[in-house]
């Protein structure tokens, strides 16, 4: 996880609003929170969220495994909702996933959930955070990986004549300022989680049905006010506030952005 100076999103109760909107979202085009391959039915599982944000992907998980222990971990709690309000069976604790992993939660956790640190994490730091996420697990433990594979982005289009340019140049203005914002990393996950370790590894990679892929184009729409915002770097500031009102006018004809979704699962030996 980005350290709360150069996170790229603001906290703020639009940026919690995005994701937890474009969580529900995920959950609709894969069907689930919990791979149906993961064995979820023990009592008292211990299982962890990773860049837990809201903590909406725990908050959905406690609905269905309410004895299950429930921990969320984050280098900030600023998006999430007040400790008060927690459920009894979600703790939260700080923890950046480029730190050591603490004494006390080596092989402790069932399940680990991760998602959406494309924006987050560099290339090269993926395969030393698999390793720490590794650690986390008990024998016979999983860990459950989702991202979008920006490397197939693609703009589609509703009918003949729509225009897609500006949507198109928003896009690439990301990828070329932030190395973040361009992760190559996502299609290998496969053979990272192999090398790390686990075994029985498997890939769901889901190609969103068009009326959800435009909502969570829309959703995603926010990233780049968000950042418009947050950034220091005054020219991509500058030029975000130019593209966004053409490409959300280009959105409201019909052009959208998507890609593929891909689900990474492994068992630890």
């Amino acid at each position: 996880m980005a350290s709360k100076t150069d996170y790229v999103f603001p906290r703020d109760f639009i940026d919690n609003t995005r994701i937890n909107l474009m969580h529900h979202i995920w959950t609709k085009i894969f069907g689930y929170n919990i791979h149906p391959k993961i064995p979820s039915e023990a009592a008292n599982l211990r299982i962890a969220d990773v860049g837990t944000g809201t903590g909406i992907w725990l908050f959905d998980v406690r609905d269905k495994l309410n004895q299950a222990q429930l921990d969320g971990f984050d280098i900030s709690f600023d998006a999430a909702p007040p400790s008060e309000t927690l459920p009894p069976q979600v703790a939260f604790r700080h923890w950046d996933v480029k730190s050591d992993v603490p004494e006390d939660l080596v092989g402790v956790y069932d399940i680990i959930n991760v998602r959406h640190f494309g924006f987050v994490l560099l290339n090269d730091d993926i395969p030393s955070v698999v390793a720490k996420l590794i650690s986390l697990l008990k024998p016979g433990g999983y860990l459950q990986w989702g991202e979008a594979d920006m490397e197939t982005l693609r703009f589609d289009i509703t009918k003949p004549g729509n225009k897609t340019d500006n949507l198109v140049e928003l896009f690439k203005l990301l990828a070329v300022q932030d190395d973040r914002l361009k992760p190559t990393w996502v299609r290998h996950l496969p053979e990272i989680f192999a090398k790390a370790g686990f075994v029985d590894v498997e890939k769901d990679m889901q190609d969103a049905l068009p009326h959800l892929a435009f909502i969570f184009h829309e959703a995603g729409l926010m990233i780049h006010d968000l950042i418009a915002r947050k950034t220091k770097n005054e020219h991509m500031a500058r030029e975000l506030r130019r593209l966004i009102p053409a490409a959300a006018e280009e959105t409201k004809q019909g052009a959208y952005g998507t890609s593929l979704r891909v689900t990474v699962i492994g068992r630890k030996p």
